[in-house]
């Protein structure tokens, strides 16, 4: 056996990011950028409002304060009067510059006529229509988005190993740029394997009375597509070898990236995976890995294609996935945080290990009154007790040498979710 920091550095040490390829920026979420993108245009194009307003000259507003403020008994807040020349609504331009002692009304995002300085805002006004009185010189200067300010043509907008979100979306598409260079999905293989399996949609209790449903189907999928891969489902292999080389076969395999298997890694008499592998012209890397659940889990390549052999238990097929897998899938995605953060967590129950192996246990991580976070136990920590694992929002990480834990002692937690760093409630004020 090696240890699990062992066994994924091993495993990552031989994954390298696809290679790229061009898609639209319909397609381009969640992907992660292979080349620099660089933008086409210049944001904003043009001077431009922030506000609905009027445009205007800050010499006109502070000659008429200073000559109001000259006069007998003047007030502190200037009432400046300016002729309304004309009305710029976005998407327009001006139909020539403004003159001395005019204002122009002025829309959010409108171009601003030339010879303006200043936009005040209609708040700050008495909002006439031929003539308007400012009554408010606070934004004097303000309240103009200058041309290029976002950014300006053949400017570097962001570099390889993005990971592309709403907003990079927003700001390609304001630069003109209608596709982009990313790291190809994973295409990722999976193949269950026992004589026990069925799909769902074949079950029958009474064609199938020593059958059970094949529930790795299912969660290898979703976790693979979770992860940013193509899940492709090889479905299952009786207990032969002739069955698993069928299934894998090499014209098939060579069409993946990875190749994910459940069961047959053991050591019991019709786990044959490992053998079929070897004869088919594989190489193995490593078998067994100090952890449980999970303990039988397989590393190599076959023909140079990564291979992950998991146990055949569900929930351990799960945990070893978020531990091994879900790094693999990103790496190859072109990602460079491959990993969910481990976070500290105060244990609510005492929890106790047997085996002087690595545990990951499934729990209930939540915020208490002082921010720390404390976890519960989600029921029984059978490796086939897929309800426990479904209501786990994180993983306890126990070390071997952590045989007991008591109430208020302090593990790490592996979060499974985006749920811990997320609440109900809004706490800005």
């Amino acid at each position: 056996m090696i240890s699990v920091g062992e066994a994924s550095a091993r495993i990552l040490k031989k994954i390298y990011p696809l290679d790229a390829e061009t898609v639209p920026l319909e397609r381009a979420a969640g992907r992660v950028l292979a080349e620099t993108v660089v933008a086409n245009t210049t944001s904003p194009p043009w001077d431009n409002s922030s506000m609905d307003g009027y445009a205007v000259r800050s010499f006109d507003l502070v000659t008429a304060r200073n000559s109001s403020r000259a006069s007998a008994g003047a007030a502190d807040t200037a009432r400046n009067q300016l002729k309304v020349v004309a009305t710029i609504a976005a998407g327009q331009h001006a139909l020539r510059p403004l003159g001395a002692g005019e204002a122009m009304r002025i829309m959010t995002g409108a171009p601003i006529p030339l010879g303006a300085d200043t936009v005040i805002r209609i708040e700050d006004t008495d909002r006439g229509v031929d003539r308007v009185s400012v009554t408010d010189l606070r934004d004097l200067g303000r309240n103009i988005r200058r041309a290029g300010e976002d950014f300006t043509n053949g400017q570097t907008l962001f570099d390889p190993g993005t990971e592309i979100r709403a907003g990079h979306l927003g700001a390609f598409a304001a630069a003109r740029v209608r596709e982009v260079s990313v790291y190809r999905k994973p295409r990722v293989a999976i193949l269950s394997s026992g004589d026990e399996l069925v799909e769902l949609r074949d079950y029958s209790p009474s064609d199938s009375p020593a059958k059970i449903i094949s529930a790795n189907s299912w969660t290898l999928r979703e976790l693979i597509t979770d992860s940013g891969g193509e899940a492709v489902d090889l479905g299952i292999a009786v207990d032969t070898p002739a069955s698993l080389r069928a299934k894998l076969d090499l014209t098939q395999v060579e069409r993946f990236d990875l190749i994910i298997t459940s069961a047959g890694v053991s050591v019991g008499d019709l786990d044959h995976m490992r053998s079929v592998f070897a004869e088919m012209g594989g190489e193995l890397d490593f078998w067994k890995v100090r952890m449980r659940p999970g303990a039988p889990m397989a590393f190599g390549t076959l023909k140079g294609i990564p291979w992950l052999g998991f146990s055949g238990n569900p929930v351990s097929a799960m945990v070893s996935f978020e531990v091994f897998g879900r790094p693999v899938i990103r790496k190859m995605a072109g990602h460079e945080k491959l990993h969910r953060e481990l976070i500290s967590v105060r244990l609510a129950e005492p929890v106790d290990i047997a085996t002087p192996l690595t545990h990951f246990l499934r729990a209930t991580v939540a915020r208490n009154d002082d921010g720390g976070y404390v976890a519960r136990l989600t029921g029984s920590q059978s490796s086939a007790a897929l309800t426990a694992m479904a209501r786990a929002n994180a993983l306890l990480v126990i070390p071997p040498d952590r045989a007991s834990n008591a109430v208020g002692s302090v593990v790490h937690a592996l979060p499974l979710t985006d749920e811990l760093g997320m609440t109900s409630s809004f706490s800005i004020q």
